[in-house]
């Protein structure tokens, strides 16, 4: 995967099938779809593959246990069934994670009980693992750590875990070993028209301050929570379909959680499920659940959102927590479908809508990432109507994605799949690129070469948010990183000086 590369057969072609907009789960999943049907596809991105709301996931493949508790199963059985799928195409950067959902009276473990009874049971074949009472022995034995005040037992039940935009880099490398072009840092900034019908876009290469022209059959809009900018720019007299909802999490040392299972609180004060889970060696607390008004690239956690998460994990663990104990904290916004006049973003469902506008506009709002896969194929089928092509069917049901590999091995190197040999390698060949990027974590200097060579990284953020999560799970380790990474690049001392300023900047707003 190749930016320049990608850039001149941009500069060849002379129009696409399909144009995608947005490099999050849901444009990388349709240019996965559209490509694996054999259209001829690009995929832009203002910046970098995930930035936004696709990088700042709870790190869950699941069904949403919330869901059934609004009567929801449509939702809930096909976000299990997409569970499976993805668990089964890419084992490399997905796997099953245990829960514990610890009860305080006995109606609770009968209600949740069955409640987990049946998430298990609309799984079907696909169940990751048998549903399981627990008593309070056994419950306490799983999560040491959880409070024994009026505990009667719990319930253990499974659903995946997954590295969110490991598996975003994976999709943009699957869609390109199918034909498609995806390019990052590169904005749209206005629509080709004719008569009022999109006739493809008008973007600018951010790296070369080029501008491009270029044509398409069909341009699907799938921004995020930014879609309602461009469906303005496409139409003038679109509504809003957005209610956009912030959710923020915290990461903290394992050791105040000590447990290789997730903990599930099933309702907070504001009627959300809260986790703890393990993640990468860390203890990963979340969410919150906050509807917003202003949008932004970085949006920041508000000081009663970071309360409400230690104030309800500290009511379940024996261990204590402060704000000085958070390493980092990442905050993403939620492209929620708009549903009438609801304010309560806490209680709309996580489905998908899509529109074809008048001027041809394919517009994809809602979903998650657990369902990325059949927003993607639904999204694709409206595309190929508008654009009035010969319909082919879905290839991405079974597709194994870029760098397949069913292991057990838990390493470093695992989410790269069968392309660790690469990095392997380049350590072979230079030792010095054995070295970590810092002490404490397992990143080292040889993964950070592949990352510029093969995955287009072309910032240390791109590096280490989003390639590595050191940042996500360390922000002061991060800073301390950087230096050695911004030396893996190319670049200008000029260009290395403003990026380590850029980063630094960035880092401290992931801090408290």
């Amino acid at each position: 995967m190749n930016r320049d590369e990608s850039l001149e057969k941009i500069n060849r072609d002379s129009e696409f099938d399909f144009i995608i907009i947005g490099g999050g789960a849901t444009g990388l999943g349709c240019a996965v779809d559209a490509a694996s049907r054999g259209f001829k596809t690009l995929l832009l991105e203002r910046s970098d593959f995930a930035k936004g709301t696709s990088s700042r996931a709870t790190k869950l493949v699941h069904g949403g246990v919330r869901y059934l508790a609004q009567g929801n199963f449509r939702l809930v059985k096909e976000a299990l069934l997409e569970r499976g799928r993805l668990l089964r195409n890419a084992p490399h950067i997905c796997h099953t994670l245990p829960f514990v959902l610890p009860t305080f009276n006995y109606w609770q473990k009968i209600y949740y009980g069955f409640g987990l009874w049946l998430y298990e049971f609309l799984s079907g074949k696909l169940s990751l693992g048998k549903t399981k009472l627990l008593s309070k022995k056994e419950t306490l034995n799983f999560l040491p750590d959880l409070t024994d005040k009026k505990l009667t037992g719990g319930i253990l039940y499974f659903d995946g875990q997954f590295d969110d935009t490991r598996l975003a880099i994976a999709l943009a490398q699957t869609a390109v070993e199918y034909g498609a072009v995806v390019v990052n840092y590169c904005k749209v900034n206005d629509f080709l028209k004719s008569n009022k019908r999109i006739l493809g876009v008008i973007a600018t290469d951010e790296i070369n301050k080029k501008e491009l022209k270029i044509r398409a059959k069909a341009v699907i809009n799938a921004t995020g929570v930014f879609a309602d900018k461009l469906l303005q720019l496409a139409d003038s007299s679109a509504i809003e379909t957005i209610a956009p909802s912030q959710g923020i999490h915290l990461v903290v040392n394992q050791k105040f959680f000590r447990a290789d299972k997730a903990m599930m609180i099933p309702k907070t004060d504001d009627g959300r499920v809260l986790f703890a889970i393990p993640w990468q060696e860390k203890l990963l607390l979340g969410t919150t659940d906050t509807a917003v008004t202003s949008i932004s690239a970085e949006p920041k956690a508000q000081q009663e959102e970071i309360d409400f998460i230690i104030h309800h994990f500290n009511r379940y663990s024996s261990t204590k927590i402060t704000i000085a104990d958070i390493t980092s904290i990442f905050v993403g916004l939620r492209p929620l479908a708009k549903q009438g006049s609801s304010e309560k973003t806490a209680i709309m469902p996580r489905d998908h809508v899509i529109k074809v506008l008048d001027s041809g506009l394919v517009h994809i709002i809602g979903g998650k990432w657990t369902t990325y896969r059949s927003m993607a194929e639904h999204c694709i089928d409206k595309a190929i109507e508008a654009a009035h092509l010969n319909f082919v069917p879905v290839k991405t049901k079974e597709l194994r994605l870029y760098g397949y590999q069913k292991t057990n091995n838990k390493n470093s190197l695992l989410c790269y799949g069968s392309k660790a040999e690469v990095i392997k390698i380049l350590v072979k060949n230079d030792s010095s690129l054995g070295e970590k990027i810092h002490p404490s974590y397992p990143y080292s200097k040889a993964e950070v070469k592949y990352q510029i060579e093969n995955e287009m990284a072309m910032t240390i953020e791109d590096i280490l948010a989003r390639r590595t999560r050191l940042l996500f799970l360390d922000a002061k380790a991060a800073m301390e990183a950087a230096p050695i990474v911004v030396e893996m690049f190319n670049n200008s001392s000029e260009w290395k000086e403003n990026q380590l300023q850029e980063f630094n900047t960035l880092a401290k707003g992931y801090l408290v």
